[in-house]
Protein backbone atom coordinates (compact mmCIF):
# COMPACT_ATOMS: atom_id res chain seq x y z
CA UNK A 1 0.00 0.00 0.00
CA UNK A 2 1.48 3.59 -0.86
CA UNK A 3 2.10 6.00 2.27
CA UNK A 4 -0.44 8.19 2.81
CA UNK A 5 -2.83 6.30 1.21
CA UNK A 6 -6.42 6.62 3.14
CA UNK A 7 -7.22 3.46 5.20
CA UNK A 8 -10.47 2.07 4.18
CA UNK A 9 -12.49 0.90 6.77
CA UNK A 10 -16.23 -1.01 6.15
CA UNK A 11 -18.83 -0.98 8.45
CA UNK A 12 -20.41 -4.16 8.74
CA UNK A 13 -24.20 -3.84 10.14
CA UNK A 14 -25.80 -6.28 12.08
CA UNK A 15 -29.11 -7.84 11.21
CA UNK A 16 -31.76 -7.06 13.11
CA UNK A 17 -33.75 -9.69 14.77
CA UNK A 18 -37.51 -10.09 12.75
CA UNK A 19 -39.67 -11.51 15.34
CA UNK A 20 -42.38 -13.78 13.90
CA UNK A 21 -45.67 -14.71 15.26
CA UNK A 22 -46.82 -18.20 16.32
CA UNK A 23 -50.77 -19.00 17.84
CA UNK A 24 -50.13 -22.21 19.17
CA UNK A 25 -53.04 -24.74 19.13
CA UNK A 26 -54.35 -26.95 22.24
CA UNK A 27 -53.13 -29.84 20.87
CA UNK A 28 -49.57 -29.02 20.44
CA UNK A 29 -49.08 -28.13 24.60
CA UNK A 30 -50.75 -31.62 24.61
CA UNK A 31 -47.99 -32.95 22.82
CA UNK A 32 -44.92 -30.86 23.95
CA UNK A 33 -45.90 -29.32 27.36
CA UNK A 34 -43.05 -27.29 27.06
CA UNK A 35 -43.46 -25.59 23.41
CA UNK A 36 -43.62 -22.13 24.80
CA UNK A 37 -39.94 -22.61 25.35
CA UNK A 38 -39.32 -24.05 21.26
CA UNK A 39 -39.54 -20.34 19.53
CA UNK A 40 -36.48 -18.82 20.63
CA UNK A 41 -36.66 -15.19 20.15
CA UNK A 42 -40.26 -14.83 18.33
CA UNK A 43 -43.73 -13.91 19.95
CA UNK A 44 -46.12 -16.66 20.85
CA UNK A 45 -49.83 -16.30 20.83
CA UNK A 46 -52.06 -18.50 23.39
CA UNK A 47 -55.67 -17.74 22.95
CA UNK A 48 -57.99 -17.66 25.50
CA UNK A 49 -59.65 -20.74 24.04
CA UNK A 50 -56.82 -22.33 24.15
CA UNK A 51 -56.81 -21.83 28.31
CA UNK A 52 -60.43 -22.95 28.00
CA UNK A 53 -59.83 -26.17 26.70
CA UNK A 54 -56.33 -27.08 29.29
CA UNK A 55 -58.22 -26.30 32.19
CA UNK A 56 -61.07 -29.09 30.55
CA UNK A 57 -58.16 -31.78 30.15
CA UNK A 58 -56.51 -31.18 33.16
CA UNK A 59 -59.61 -32.53 35.06
CA UNK A 60 -60.04 -35.68 32.98
CA UNK A 61 -59.96 -39.46 34.04
CA UNK A 62 -57.48 -39.84 31.19
CA UNK A 63 -53.97 -39.59 32.93
CA UNK A 64 -51.91 -39.31 30.37
CA UNK A 65 -53.52 -36.10 28.93
CA UNK A 66 -54.50 -34.18 31.82
CA UNK A 67 -51.30 -34.78 33.12
CA UNK A 68 -49.78 -33.16 30.21
CA UNK A 69 -52.50 -30.14 30.28
CA UNK A 70 -51.29 -29.56 34.21
CA UNK A 71 -47.72 -29.36 33.06
CA UNK A 72 -48.58 -27.01 30.00
CA UNK A 73 -50.48 -24.31 32.34
CA UNK A 74 -47.90 -24.50 35.14
CA UNK A 75 -45.09 -23.82 32.21
CA UNK A 76 -47.43 -20.54 31.26
CA UNK A 77 -48.14 -19.59 34.48
CA UNK A 78 -43.88 -19.96 35.27
CA UNK A 79 -43.58 -17.26 32.43
CA UNK A 80 -46.63 -14.82 33.36
CA UNK A 81 -46.67 -14.65 37.03
CA UNK A 82 -45.74 -11.87 38.26
CA UNK A 83 -46.94 -9.45 35.09
CA UNK A 84 -50.23 -7.33 35.19
CA UNK A 85 -52.52 -7.69 33.05
CA UNK A 86 -51.64 -5.57 30.28
CA UNK A 87 -48.19 -7.38 29.84
CA UNK A 88 -49.70 -10.44 29.41
CA UNK A 89 -51.90 -9.05 26.27
CA UNK A 90 -48.38 -7.50 24.89
CA UNK A 91 -46.00 -10.17 26.07
CA UNK A 92 -44.05 -11.38 28.80
CA UNK A 93 -40.33 -12.33 28.34
CA UNK A 94 -40.15 -16.36 28.37
CA UNK A 95 -36.79 -17.17 30.39
CA UNK A 96 -34.28 -18.60 28.79
CA UNK A 97 -35.25 -18.16 25.26
CA UNK A 98 -32.72 -15.04 24.12
CA UNK A 99 -31.28 -15.24 20.74
CA UNK A 100 -28.99 -12.39 19.92
CA UNK A 101 -30.06 -10.46 23.22
CA UNK A 102 -33.93 -10.75 22.26
CA UNK A 103 -36.00 -12.63 24.11
CA UNK A 104 -39.06 -14.12 23.38
CA UNK A 105 -42.31 -13.75 24.27
CA UNK A 106 -45.64 -15.19 25.05
CA UNK A 107 -48.95 -13.42 25.21
CA UNK A 108 -52.37 -14.34 26.08
CA UNK A 109 -55.00 -13.59 22.99
CA UNK A 110 -58.87 -12.59 25.07
CA UNK A 111 -60.48 -13.94 22.00
CA UNK A 112 -63.24 -14.11 23.59
CA UNK A 113 -63.77 -10.13 22.90
CA UNK A 114 -63.41 -10.65 19.39
CA UNK A 115 -66.27 -9.39 17.04
CA UNK A 116 -67.53 -9.51 13.69
CA UNK A 117 -65.75 -7.23 11.57
CA UNK A 118 -66.32 -7.36 7.74
CA UNK A 119 -63.01 -6.72 6.40
CA UNK A 120 -61.51 -9.77 8.24
CA UNK A 121 -62.91 -13.06 7.01
CA UNK A 122 -63.63 -14.70 10.20
CA UNK A 123 -65.30 -18.49 10.70
CA UNK A 124 -67.90 -18.71 13.08
CA UNK A 125 -67.50 -19.13 16.30
CA UNK A 126 -70.87 -19.52 18.14
CA UNK A 127 -70.89 -21.90 20.49
CA UNK A 128 -72.54 -24.82 18.54
CA UNK A 129 -69.13 -24.30 16.24
CA UNK A 130 -65.88 -26.06 17.31
CA UNK A 131 -62.97 -24.48 19.24
CA UNK A 132 -61.00 -24.68 16.33
CA UNK A 133 -62.34 -21.79 14.68
CA UNK A 134 -62.17 -19.59 17.27
CA UNK A 135 -58.25 -20.04 17.30
CA UNK A 136 -58.36 -19.76 13.71
CA UNK A 137 -59.83 -16.41 14.05
CA UNK A 138 -56.95 -14.93 16.64
CA UNK A 139 -54.25 -15.32 13.89
CA UNK A 140 -56.61 -14.10 11.14
CA UNK A 141 -57.16 -10.97 13.32
CA UNK A 142 -53.09 -10.85 14.11
CA UNK A 143 -52.73 -11.04 10.24
CA UNK A 144 -54.83 -7.97 9.70
CA UNK A 145 -53.95 -5.96 11.97
CA UNK A 146 -49.99 -6.57 11.43
CA UNK A 147 -50.33 -6.98 7.26
CA UNK A 148 -46.17 -6.58 7.10
CA UNK A 149 -45.28 -9.53 10.07
CA UNK A 150 -45.06 -12.95 10.09
CA UNK A 151 -47.80 -14.43 11.82
CA UNK A 152 -48.21 -18.10 11.36
CA UNK A 153 -50.85 -20.46 13.26
CA UNK A 154 -49.13 -23.72 14.64
CA UNK A 155 -51.76 -26.94 14.86
CA UNK A 156 -51.06 -30.78 14.70
CA UNK A 157 -54.80 -30.88 13.09
CA UNK A 158 -54.67 -31.59 9.84
CA UNK A 159 -58.15 -30.70 8.92
CA UNK A 160 -57.41 -27.42 11.17
CA UNK A 161 -55.05 -26.52 8.79
CA UNK A 162 -56.76 -26.60 5.69
CA UNK A 163 -59.60 -24.18 7.07
CA UNK A 164 -57.27 -22.03 8.31
CA UNK A 165 -55.76 -21.66 5.13
CA UNK A 166 -58.95 -22.08 3.21
CA UNK A 167 -59.98 -18.82 5.47
CA UNK A 168 -57.02 -16.69 4.08
CA UNK A 169 -54.36 -17.45 6.39
CA UNK A 170 -51.30 -16.99 5.06
CA UNK A 171 -48.88 -19.07 7.14
CA UNK A 172 -50.36 -22.20 9.05
CA UNK A 173 -47.42 -24.95 9.85
CA UNK A 174 -47.49 -28.58 11.93
CA UNK A 175 -45.29 -28.30 15.35
CA UNK A 176 -42.21 -29.62 14.08
CA UNK A 177 -39.95 -29.15 17.03
CA UNK A 178 -39.74 -32.82 17.97
CA UNK A 179 -38.80 -33.90 14.53
CA UNK A 180 -35.47 -35.29 14.36
CA UNK A 181 -35.36 -37.16 10.74
CA UNK A 182 -36.73 -35.45 7.31
CA UNK A 183 -37.50 -39.12 5.72
CA UNK A 184 -39.25 -41.38 7.75
CA UNK A 185 -36.83 -44.19 5.74
CA UNK A 186 -33.58 -42.32 7.01
CA UNK A 187 -34.65 -44.01 10.41
CA UNK A 188 -31.67 -45.98 12.49
CA UNK A 189 -32.28 -49.86 11.71
CA UNK A 190 -30.10 -51.47 13.83
CA UNK A 191 -27.89 -52.80 11.21
CA UNK A 192 -25.86 -51.79 7.90
CA UNK A 193 -25.57 -54.16 4.96
CA UNK A 194 -22.19 -53.55 2.99
CA UNK A 195 -22.61 -54.85 -0.06
CA UNK A 196 -19.69 -57.45 -1.56
CA UNK A 197 -16.77 -57.34 0.69
CA UNK A 198 -16.40 -55.65 3.77
CA UNK A 199 -12.83 -55.99 3.86
CA UNK A 200 -12.21 -54.40 0.51
CA UNK A 201 -13.58 -51.12 1.32
CA UNK A 202 -11.57 -50.81 4.60
CA UNK A 203 -7.86 -49.11 4.64
CA UNK A 204 -6.84 -49.82 7.73
CA UNK A 205 -7.08 -52.17 10.79
CA UNK A 206 -5.70 -53.16 13.73
CA UNK A 207 -6.28 -56.12 16.20
CA UNK A 208 -6.83 -56.21 20.24
CA UNK A 209 -7.38 -58.03 23.01
CA UNK A 210 -9.95 -56.68 25.92
CA UNK A 211 -10.75 -59.26 28.32
CA UNK A 212 -11.68 -62.03 26.54
CA UNK A 213 -13.14 -60.30 23.11
CA UNK A 214 -10.98 -59.78 20.06
CA UNK A 215 -11.84 -56.13 18.78
CA UNK A 216 -10.88 -55.53 15.44
CA UNK A 217 -10.46 -51.07 15.46
CA UNK A 218 -11.26 -49.71 12.14
CA UNK A 219 -10.92 -45.54 11.37
CA UNK A 220 -14.82 -43.90 11.57
CA UNK A 221 -14.36 -42.12 8.27
CA UNK A 222 -14.62 -46.40 6.80
CA UNK A 223 -17.75 -46.66 8.60
CA UNK A 224 -19.14 -42.79 9.20
CA UNK A 225 -22.87 -43.73 10.52
CA UNK A 226 -21.69 -46.48 12.87
CA UNK A 227 -23.26 -45.93 16.31
CA UNK A 228 -22.91 -48.27 19.10
CA UNK A 229 -24.65 -51.75 19.46
CA UNK A 230 -24.88 -51.47 15.77
CA UNK A 231 -24.52 -54.84 13.51
CA UNK A 232 -22.42 -54.87 10.09
CA UNK A 233 -22.48 -56.99 7.15
CA UNK A 234 -21.75 -58.03 4.04
CA UNK A 235 -22.05 -60.19 1.12
CA UNK A 236 -19.65 -62.49 2.08
CA UNK A 237 -21.31 -63.85 5.30
CA UNK A 238 -18.62 -61.36 7.34
CA UNK A 239 -20.61 -60.14 10.50
CA UNK A 240 -19.72 -57.72 13.23
CA UNK A 241 -21.13 -56.03 15.99
CA UNK A 242 -20.12 -52.70 17.35
CA UNK A 243 -18.78 -52.77 20.48
CA UNK A 244 -17.78 -49.01 21.02
CA UNK A 245 -16.93 -45.78 19.32
CA UNK A 246 -14.72 -43.00 19.82
CA UNK A 247 -13.80 -39.68 18.21
CA UNK A 248 -11.42 -41.50 15.77
CA UNK A 249 -12.26 -45.26 15.83
CA UNK A 250 -15.10 -47.74 15.66
CA UNK A 251 -14.40 -50.90 17.59
CA UNK A 252 -15.89 -54.14 15.76
CA UNK A 253 -16.61 -57.35 17.95
CA UNK A 254 -16.87 -60.28 14.67
CA UNK A 255 -19.87 -62.82 15.28
CA UNK A 256 -20.90 -65.63 13.53
CA UNK A 257 -24.37 -65.53 11.10
CA UNK A 258 -24.50 -69.74 12.45
CA UNK A 259 -23.38 -68.96 16.04
CA UNK A 260 -26.51 -66.02 15.98
CA UNK A 261 -29.04 -68.09 13.74
CA UNK A 262 -28.89 -70.87 16.44
CA UNK A 263 -29.27 -69.13 19.63
CA UNK A 264 -32.69 -70.81 21.41
CA UNK A 265 -35.04 -68.26 23.60
CA UNK A 266 -38.08 -70.67 25.36
CA UNK A 267 -37.73 -72.65 22.78
CA UNK A 268 -37.84 -69.94 19.77
CA UNK A 269 -35.45 -69.52 17.00
CA UNK A 270 -34.70 -66.88 14.91
CA UNK A 271 -36.48 -67.29 11.33
CA UNK A 272 -34.39 -64.68 9.61
CA UNK A 273 -31.11 -62.77 10.17
CA UNK A 274 -32.75 -59.75 11.60
CA UNK A 275 -34.47 -61.79 14.21
CA UNK A 276 -30.97 -63.43 15.08
CA UNK A 277 -29.66 -59.74 15.79
CA UNK A 278 -32.64 -58.55 17.51
CA UNK A 279 -32.22 -62.23 19.41
CA UNK A 280 -28.76 -60.58 20.55
CA UNK A 281 -29.44 -57.16 21.68
CA UNK A 282 -31.59 -58.44 23.78
CA UNK A 283 -29.52 -60.99 25.83
CA UNK A 284 -26.71 -58.05 25.53
CA UNK A 285 -25.97 -57.98 29.43
CA UNK A 286 -24.63 -53.85 28.75
CA UNK A 287 -28.12 -53.27 26.73
CA UNK A 288 -30.59 -51.64 29.19
CA UNK A 289 -32.93 -51.23 26.54
CA UNK A 290 -33.65 -52.11 23.12
CA UNK A 291 -36.16 -50.56 20.78
CA UNK A 292 -37.75 -53.15 17.84
CA UNK A 293 -39.37 -51.40 15.22
CA UNK A 294 -40.84 -53.27 12.46
CA UNK A 295 -44.13 -54.47 10.51
CA UNK A 296 -47.22 -56.51 12.20
CA UNK A 297 -46.41 -59.51 11.98
CA UNK A 298 -42.24 -59.90 11.70
CA UNK A 299 -42.03 -61.18 15.49
CA UNK A 300 -41.03 -58.43 17.60
CA UNK A 301 -44.09 -58.80 20.29
CA UNK A 302 -43.02 -62.85 20.29
CA UNK A 303 -38.88 -62.33 20.38
CA UNK A 304 -39.39 -60.00 23.58
CA UNK A 305 -41.85 -62.14 25.60
CA UNK A 306 -39.92 -65.63 24.43
CA UNK A 307 -36.69 -63.79 25.87
CA UNK A 308 -38.73 -62.45 29.06
CA UNK A 309 -39.54 -65.79 29.97
CA UNK A 310 -36.02 -67.02 29.03
CA UNK A 311 -34.15 -64.32 31.59
CA UNK A 312 -36.86 -64.86 34.44
CA UNK A 313 -37.77 -68.55 34.63
CA UNK A 314 -34.36 -70.07 33.22
CA UNK A 315 -31.76 -67.45 34.49
CA UNK A 316 -33.39 -65.87 36.96
CA UNK A 317 -32.28 -62.55 35.99
CA UNK A 318 -35.38 -60.27 36.61
CA UNK A 319 -38.32 -61.15 39.60
CA UNK A 320 -41.44 -60.24 37.32
CA UNK A 321 -41.80 -59.49 33.49
CA UNK A 322 -43.88 -56.01 33.29
CA UNK A 323 -46.53 -55.95 29.62
CA UNK A 324 -47.79 -52.38 29.29
CA UNK A 325 -49.08 -50.32 26.35
CA UNK A 326 -51.92 -47.13 26.31
CA UNK A 327 -55.55 -48.10 26.04
CA UNK A 328 -56.87 -45.95 23.39
CA UNK A 329 -58.89 -44.17 22.36
CA UNK A 330 -60.05 -42.72 25.65
CA UNK A 331 -58.20 -43.99 28.69
CA UNK A 332 -61.36 -43.96 30.94
CA UNK A 333 -63.01 -46.43 29.05
CA UNK A 334 -60.44 -49.07 31.17
CA UNK A 335 -62.67 -47.91 34.42
CA UNK A 336 -65.78 -49.14 32.86
CA UNK A 337 -64.62 -52.74 32.57
CA UNK A 338 -64.72 -55.15 35.24
CA UNK A 339 -62.03 -56.64 37.50
CA UNK A 340 -58.90 -56.07 38.54
CA UNK A 341 -56.71 -54.18 36.40
CA UNK A 342 -54.82 -57.30 34.40
CA UNK A 343 -58.73 -58.06 33.56
CA UNK A 344 -59.61 -54.51 32.29
CA UNK A 345 -56.29 -54.51 30.33
CA UNK A 346 -57.06 -57.88 28.68
CA UNK A 347 -58.73 -56.75 25.48
CA UNK A 348 -55.80 -54.56 25.17
CA UNK A 349 -53.10 -57.40 25.82
CA UNK A 350 -54.75 -60.43 23.77
CA UNK A 351 -52.09 -60.22 21.42
CA UNK A 352 -49.27 -61.80 24.28
CA UNK A 353 -52.13 -64.48 25.29
CA UNK A 354 -51.66 -65.34 21.57
CA UNK A 355 -47.66 -65.22 21.64
CA UNK A 356 -48.02 -67.59 24.43
CA UNK A 357 -50.21 -69.85 23.19
CA UNK A 358 -47.26 -70.11 20.14
CA UNK A 359 -44.89 -70.44 22.64
CA UNK A 360 -46.39 -73.45 24.48
CA UNK A 361 -49.08 -74.64 21.38
CA UNK A 362 -47.12 -78.05 21.36
CA UNK A 363 -47.79 -78.53 25.08
CA UNK A 364 -50.17 -81.50 26.15
CA UNK A 365 -52.17 -78.73 28.26
CA UNK A 366 -51.38 -75.68 26.55
CA UNK A 367 -53.62 -73.48 28.60
CA UNK A 368 -52.29 -75.32 31.68
CA UNK A 369 -49.08 -74.63 30.80
CA UNK A 370 -49.98 -70.55 30.28
CA UNK A 371 -51.25 -70.24 32.95
CA UNK A 372 -48.51 -71.92 35.07
CA UNK A 373 -46.08 -69.78 32.97
CA UNK A 374 -48.50 -66.18 34.04
CA UNK A 375 -47.35 -66.94 37.66
CA UNK A 376 -44.14 -68.56 37.80
CA UNK A 377 -42.81 -65.48 35.74
CA UNK A 378 -44.97 -63.33 37.12
CA UNK A 379 -46.38 -61.96 34.17
CA UNK A 380 -48.29 -58.48 34.69
CA UNK A 381 -50.29 -56.42 32.97
CA UNK A 382 -50.10 -52.72 32.92
CA UNK A 383 -52.02 -49.84 31.74
CA UNK A 384 -49.16 -46.91 31.15
CA UNK A 385 -51.76 -44.12 31.68
CA UNK A 386 -51.20 -45.94 35.45
CA UNK A 387 -47.55 -46.17 35.42
CA UNK A 388 -46.56 -42.16 36.58
CA UNK A 389 -44.97 -42.16 39.62
CA UNK A 390 -44.06 -45.41 39.95
CA UNK A 391 -40.56 -47.47 39.51
CA UNK A 392 -39.87 -50.68 38.56
CA UNK A 393 -36.82 -52.30 39.85
CA UNK A 394 -35.69 -55.86 38.59
CA UNK A 395 -38.32 -56.17 36.16
CA UNK A 396 -38.05 -56.53 32.63
CA UNK A 397 -40.64 -54.47 31.12
CA UNK A 398 -41.84 -54.51 27.71
CA UNK A 399 -43.71 -51.17 26.30
CA UNK A 400 -46.25 -52.38 23.00
CA UNK A 401 -47.75 -50.48 20.53
CA UNK A 402 -45.28 -47.71 21.37
CA UNK A 403 -45.61 -45.84 17.40
CA UNK A 404 -48.75 -43.91 18.73
CA UNK A 405 -47.19 -42.55 22.11
CA UNK A 406 -45.55 -38.59 22.24
CA UNK A 407 -42.02 -38.24 23.06
CA UNK A 408 -43.12 -36.93 26.29
CA UNK A 409 -45.03 -39.61 27.00
CA UNK A 410 -42.46 -42.13 26.26
CA UNK A 411 -39.39 -39.87 28.42
CA UNK A 412 -41.97 -40.54 31.35
CA UNK A 413 -42.71 -44.53 31.48
CA UNK A 414 -38.97 -44.90 30.49
CA UNK A 415 -37.90 -42.38 33.31
CA UNK A 416 -39.54 -45.14 36.02
CA UNK A 417 -37.29 -47.84 34.81
CA UNK A 418 -35.63 -48.76 38.13
CA UNK A 419 -32.42 -50.60 38.81
CA UNK A 420 -31.62 -53.82 37.27
CA UNK A 421 -34.26 -53.54 34.79
CA UNK A 422 -34.46 -54.10 31.21
CA UNK A 423 -37.08 -52.36 29.01
CA UNK A 424 -37.89 -53.36 25.45
CA UNK A 425 -40.32 -50.68 23.38
CA UNK A 426 -42.16 -52.05 20.55
CA UNK A 427 -43.40 -50.33 17.80
CA UNK A 428 -44.78 -50.24 14.06
CA UNK A 429 -44.73 -47.03 12.37
CA UNK A 430 -47.42 -47.99 10.07
CA UNK A 431 -50.07 -48.63 12.37
CA UNK A 432 -50.05 -45.20 14.33
CA UNK A 433 -54.16 -44.55 15.74
CA UNK A 434 -53.20 -40.93 17.09
CA UNK A 435 -54.43 -38.34 14.89
CA UNK A 436 -51.82 -35.85 16.02
CA UNK A 437 -49.13 -38.27 15.58
CA UNK A 438 -46.73 -39.27 12.19
CA UNK A 439 -44.29 -41.06 11.71
CA UNK A 440 -41.79 -38.80 11.89
CA UNK A 441 -43.65 -36.99 14.99
CA UNK A 442 -43.51 -40.48 16.58
CA UNK A 443 -42.03 -40.39 20.04
CA UNK A 444 -40.78 -44.17 18.81
CA UNK A 445 -38.75 -42.31 16.07
CA UNK A 446 -37.46 -39.44 18.14
CA UNK A 447 -36.63 -42.53 20.91
CA UNK A 448 -34.67 -44.25 18.15
CA UNK A 449 -32.63 -41.34 16.49
CA UNK A 450 -31.98 -39.87 20.05
CA UNK A 451 -30.69 -43.11 21.64
CA UNK A 452 -28.82 -44.74 19.37
CA UNK A 453 -25.71 -43.13 20.29
CA UNK A 454 -26.10 -44.27 23.84
CA UNK A 455 -23.86 -47.21 24.80
CA UNK A 456 -26.60 -48.99 26.68
CA UNK A 457 -29.54 -48.98 24.21
CA UNK A 458 -29.70 -51.00 21.05
CA UNK A 459 -31.93 -50.46 18.00
CA UNK A 460 -33.21 -53.75 15.30
CA UNK A 461 -35.75 -52.59 13.00
CA UNK A 462 -37.26 -56.45 12.46
CA UNK A 463 -38.37 -56.93 8.87
CA UNK A 464 -39.73 -59.92 6.87
CA UNK A 465 -42.94 -60.67 7.74
CA UNK A 466 -43.24 -64.48 9.22
CA UNK A 467 -47.06 -64.54 9.90
CA UNK A 468 -47.97 -66.17 6.83
CA UNK A 469 -47.60 -65.85 3.19
CA UNK A 470 -51.26 -63.87 3.29
CA UNK A 471 -50.02 -61.58 6.08
CA UNK A 472 -47.02 -60.71 3.74
CA UNK A 473 -49.38 -60.02 0.67
CA UNK A 474 -51.40 -58.14 2.72
CA UNK A 475 -48.91 -55.79 4.35
CA UNK A 476 -47.46 -54.98 0.78
CA UNK A 477 -50.11 -55.03 -1.96
CA UNK A 478 -53.28 -54.07 0.41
Amino acid sequence: MESGSPLRVEKSTLKAVVKKTYVLDTNVLLHDPNAVTGFNEHHIVIPMTVLEELDHIKDRHEKTVSREARIAIQMIDKVVDAASPREIQEGVPIPGSNVAGVPGTLAIYPDQLLSDASDIPYLDATQDQANDNRIINVALRLQAENPGEFVCLVTKDINMRIKAKGSGLVHVEDYRRDRVLDDIDLLARGYEHVEGDFWSGISEVDTLREGDCTLHRIPRRSLPAAYPNMFVHDDQDFMAFVKRIDSDYVYLRCDSRDKLMNRRFWGLAPRNLEQAMAMSLLENDSVDMTVMTGPAGSGKTLLALAYGLHAILEQKRFSKLIVARSTPPIAEDIGFLPGTEEEKMAPWLAAFDDNLEILHGTDESCHGSIAYVKERANIQFKSLNFMRGRSFNNAYIIIDEAQGLTQFQLKSVISRVGADSKIVVLGNLAQIDNKYISPLTSGLTYLVEKTKAYPHAGIMHVNGIVRSRLAAFAEENL
